[in-house]
């Protein structure tokens, strides 16, 4: 048996998103089928719907910052029950059994993962054989890919911790920046805004590394301790050799030797933004300090769980912008412009209207 269930979907690169009505499978017994209440508005979502890196098939659902409700689960779940607040995030699905997903490192899989939109639907029930994303009214998870989303927390400002929260998390946490450390948070945008809360509420003193003068005091007010602006050349060489680790959001390809120049000895810059190639990175300034520079994905089941706690207890979530369902188009123009602040919600109530 399946579920119908309204949505919105892209059957172009050149297409809008308009209605769209699929089937998603009934809950098999180690499944979780939720109301989807929000989604947050990705990037990710938007280079995938305009397939812009090359490996979108249509019909095309978007959408993996998703929170919602415990509707019916299968009966072998036992962590979740109906009513539960939960969120699923960018994959639903790994091999589950290579050392990667032994190690809760689900997003590193070695067979590789499949993504909560666009993927090959290996287990079944949708007659497109493709996963479709939160843009919809209903989505039917394997337990071990739904996440508990704190009561404390605003539901609509939580969905984008699922992919904007823990992008960011993983690699502070994974190279243990804590209280003492000075950290930059390079770029202002959906990923950085949360790179500056996560850090601050470790205990980091932070400083905002941006191009633009005017985000200084938004970066301050988000928890940053100063504003490093990068187009500045004697700042930026005020702060050479200074910083323990860097977090780097820009989302395309750059020069990163100026930002490699302002970390310590043995100090570490992770690439988190940029998928298209890097324009220049020289062997000298990692040579010369062991400096080292490094990528991270999104986080495993078990560090999602992580950091959604963490958020819980810290009171941390996404700012965002609620719209309607039929605004999508309009937000993607406004996303791509970097016109939001800093990311978008989709209140999928508005599906229903």
């Amino acid at each position: 048996m399946t579920i119908h269930v309204h949505s919105y979907a892209t059957h172009s690169a050149t297409s809008e998103l308009v209605p769209f009505v699929f089937e998603r499978r009934d809950p098999r017994p180690s499944d979780v089928a939720i109301d989807i209440l929000y989604c947050g508005i990705c990037h990710s979502d938007i280079h995938s719907a305009r397939n812009e890196w090359g490996w979108t098939q249509y019909p095309f659902v978007p959408g993996h910052e998703i929170i919602g409700r415990v509707c019916a689960v299968g009966n072998e779940v036992s962590k979740y029950k109906v009513g539960d607040l939960v969120g699923v995030g960018c994959l639903v699905d790994s091999c589950g059994h290579c050392d990667s997903c032994n190690d809760g490192l689900e997003q590193y899989c070695n067979n590789g993962f499949t993504g909560t939109y666009g993927g090959e639907d290996k287990i079944g029930g949708t007659p497109h054989r493709l996963t479709f994303g939160g843009y919809s009214e209903k989505i039917t998870v394997d337990e071990h890919f739904v996440l508990r989303i704190p009561d404390n927390l605003d539901p609509a400002a939580a969905a984008p911790l699922l992919c904007a929260g823990i992008t960011t998390y993983s690699p502070l946490k994974h190279w243990n920046v804590d209280a003492g450390q000075k950290v930059g948070i390079i770029g202002l945008g959906g990923l950085g805004h949360m790179g500056v809360k996560f850090a601050h509420a470790m205990g980091a003193y932070v400083v905002m590394i941006t191009t633009s003068p005017e985000k200084g005091a938004d970066a301050q007010k988000l928890g940053a301790n100063e504003v490093l602006l990068s187009k500045d050349a004697q700042m930026m060489a005020a702060a050479h050799n200074s910083f323990d680790f860097l977090l780097n959001t820009i989302p395309v390809g750059h020069d990163v030797d100026p930002y490699m120049a302002l970390l310590k000895r043995d100090g570490t810059m992770v690439i988190v933004g940029a998928v298209e190639s890097l324009t220049q990175v020289s062997g000298i300034p990692l040579i010369f300090r062991r400096r080292s520079l490094a990528g991270s994905l999104i986080g495993g089941l078990p560090e999602t769980q992580e950091m959604l706690d963490f958020c819980g207890e810290h009171n941390i979530t996404c700012d965002i912008e609620m719209i309607a369902m039929k605004d999508v188009n309009h937000a993607y123009d406004r996303t791509v412009k970097s016109d939001v602040k800093y990311r978008f919600v989709i209140d999928m109530a508005s599906l229903k209207s």
